[in-house]
């Protein structure tokens, strides 16, 4: 099974690898992987691999069986086999703003506190859908909500659970779209803040940055009805 590196550290941005397989779709296995796969809302890493004689560019990052992560190269070649130790060069820029834009979507999580039914994760443009009859009324209040929560440069941290323990804590899941990753005996929590500071706490496989202030300036875009009880609104860098 690919050991998961960017739970232990998401700021890493390069590091070594072992091959272990192939898969049958053309992408390439590695006994470790700082690549995050796609999964509950967040798109999958890109970036780039070298080995003694070849390079391959990453176009993104996705799961595959038994446990494993597949990097999926840009275009179809050559793979090296199993047994090759690899260079792995995250798209940094391009992973720190997915990152920012995550905890950011925990936060916008804290100012609507209402059942979450959907979200995706971008660039430039992040959404969560609620479970919201109606569109609030002062979008600018909650903006400024929002804006007060990056400033207060809370930090951002994870704790670990058992599946028991999520279980006889159901209040602690947000999405009633995307189940939490249980399974494997133990659920990683995403804590914002601290003690009484606390803001938000919530089960998370995602990459997050640190701290708050460290998300930048955010604004709050459309909202849009989609269906009787869901409300999708849009986030953006203010940037």
């Amino acid at each position: 099974m690919t050991e998961p590196l960017y739970l232990r550290d998401a700021y890493a941005t390069e590091e070594t690898g072992t091959v272990i397989g192939h898969t049958p779709e053309g992408g390439l296995v590695l006994d470790r992987t700082i690549f995050y796969p796609t999964g509950g809302g967040q798109p999958g890493d890109s970036g780039r691999l070298t080995w003694p004689g070849g390079a391959m560019s990453v176009a993104t990052s996705v799961k595959a069986e038994q446990g494993n992560i597949a990097l999926v190269p840009a275009e179809p070649q050559p793979l090296p086999p199993v047994g090759t130790s690899v260079r792995q060069v995250l798209d940094w820029e391009r992973r720190h703003r997915l990152m920012r834009m995550h905890t950011a979507l925990h936060l916008l999580s804290v100012v609507i506190p209402l059942p979450v039914s959907g979200g995706a994760v971008g660039e430039v443009r992040s959404r969560l859908d609620f479970d919201m009859p109606e569109a609030p009324q002062d979008k600018q209040t909650l903006e400024a909500l929002l804006n007060q929560l990056v400033d207060s440069d809370l930090p951002v941290a994870e704790e670990w659970i058992t599946d028991a323990e999520l279980a006889a804590n159901p209040g602690l899941v947000k999405t009633m779209s995307v189940a939490p990753p249980t399974g494997a005996g133990q659920v990683r929590l995403v804590r914002i803040g601290q003690g009484r500071d606390q803001v938000d706490l919530q089960p998370c496989g995602g990459t997050h940055v640190a701290r708050t202030a460290e998300i930048g300036r955010l604004r709050l875009g459309k909202i849009e009805k989609k269906g009787r009880q869901n409300r999708r609104v849009y986030v953006h860098f203010d940037d």
